[in-house]
């Protein structure tokens, strides 16, 4: 009788069967065998722990809210300038110029000092004086009919034969001289700024070596721009951007840009506070040369970023961005540190914040570390991968005993 042939699919059996007789059971074995429980153990508790994690992974896009506007939030203390010479000024890549935006947006805190340190904090509510408003908004002629003795002084800067122009509070007088590019000074000797205490007022805040606290928001274009802090009020003049510094430098022993910046972040702060890992690289930056005429710049590159939630349920927009700080004296020359680094010459005492705007985006969504296809995958590679290791290990440590008992029976 023909012998029945054997099925094809035995040559393809990838898991050939031992016989249970062949099998020999032994106490290392059993200690191999717990030990890959154990760890087989471990490793899919540490799967499971990857892929319970929630993690948050970066995206690089294009920013397409590009056209709206962008807040910075400042907090900076100067220790030797008064609220009443700081002024700042926003300037950027459009020709767009926001002149001594002090009162809008910020306040202001004087720093009152004691023994040369600062011991308490004072809100300053004096208005910022913007020199750049048109002249007949500022200073107006005598209306028909008006006593020709009320019209007030320009002290020769604005022409008043004709009562064309009146110059009656201190502010008309700062804004004549202005047009005419003379130095205002402290107001000294001018009538309606002695009236009005404006002299007294900063004289002592001057002799008393006061500094100021500026902190709040604005709103700029997202696009390259500067925002400077410089002394005395700011106006443009043939279209160029000045600044009145005569007051700041009667006084060669006070007065300089010594600061400290509490905060700067851009973007919503409510937003800022919910952003893992998010970084502000200024906080608690200080300034301290004790150089009058030096300036002080920070180049700043921003980066609008968002933090998408696991559930989607919350999608927060803020900024982060990274700092170069640089600063250079006005006479110019060489640096003291670099000897073949040679400063320009020129310029206004202050503090610049240069910021370039990122076309770009970065996206911050959480997610699960791991898929639950690659949680199972995990588990069966983990488990796959200790039996065959252990396997291996079994047979060494068999063959080496039974090498081991025959040279005995030898």
């Amino acid at each position: 009788m023909a012998t029945a042939s054997r099925p094809r699919l035995l040559s393809l059996d990838a898991f050939a069967k031992t016989v249970d007789d062949a099998r020999i059971r032994t106490t290392s074995g059993g200690i191999i065998t717990l030990l890959c429980v154990l760890i087989t153990l471990v490793l899919i508790r540490n799967e499971y722990i990857d892929y319970t994690t929630v993690i948050t992974r970066p995206e690089l896009v294009v920013d397409r809210d590009i056209n709206k506007q962008l807040v910075i939030n400042l907090d900076i203390s100067f220790i030797n300038l008064p609220c009443d010479m700081a002024s700042i000024d926003l300037l950027d890549e459009t020709g767009d110029m926001q002149l001594n935006i002090i009162n809008a947006g910020f306040q202001k805190l004087r720093l009152i000092k004691d023994k040369g340190n600062i011991v308490r904090e004072i809100s300053d509510d004096t208005p910022a004086l913007n020199l750049d408003r048109p002249l007949s908004e500022v200073v107006k002629g005598l209306p028909e009919g008006g006593d020709p003795k009320t019209c007030g002084s320009c002290y020769g800067a604005l022409p008043q034969e004709k009562h064309q122009y009146c110059c009656n509070d201190c502010y008309s007088v700062k804004r004549a001289y202005a047009e005419r590019r003379w130095s205002f000074f402290d107001g000294e000797n001018i009538e309606q700024c002695e009236k009005e205490g404006y002299v007294k007022r900063l004289r002592q805040r001057i002799n008393d070596n006061e500094g100021c606290r500026i902190k709040g928001s604005a709103k700029i274009n997202r696009v390259s721009g500067t925002m400077d802090f410089a002394p005395g009020a700011s106006f443009t003049s043939d279209g160029r951007h000045v600044h009145d510094v005569s007051l700041y430098g009667k006084y060669q022993d006070k007065f300089n840009f010594d600061h400290i910046i509490n905060h700067l972040s851009f973007g919503s702060n409510d937003a800022r506070e919910e952003i893992l890992n998010s970084v502000h690289p200024l906080d608690g930056y200080q300034f301290m040369l004790h150089k009058k005429h030096h300036v002080a710049s920070y180049y700043l590159k921003v980066v609008a970023t968002r933090f998408e939630s696991l559930d989607q349920s919350k999608r927060l927009d803020t900024n982060q961005f990274s700092v170069i700080t640089h600063d250079r004296p006005l006479t110019g020359g060489k640096d003291e540190d670099h000897e073949h680094t040679l400063h320009a010459r020129g310029g206004i005492p202050g503090v610049e914040f240069h910021f370039d705007i990122s076309p770009l985006k970065i996206i911050n969504k959480e997610q699960y570390a791991k898929t639950w296809s690659g949680f199972v995958l995990g588990v069966i590679s983990s488990i796959a991968g200790v039996l065959m290791v252990g396997t291996l290990i079994d047979r060494s440590v068999y063959a080496t005993q039974q090498a081991i008992r025959g040279k005995k029976d030898i």
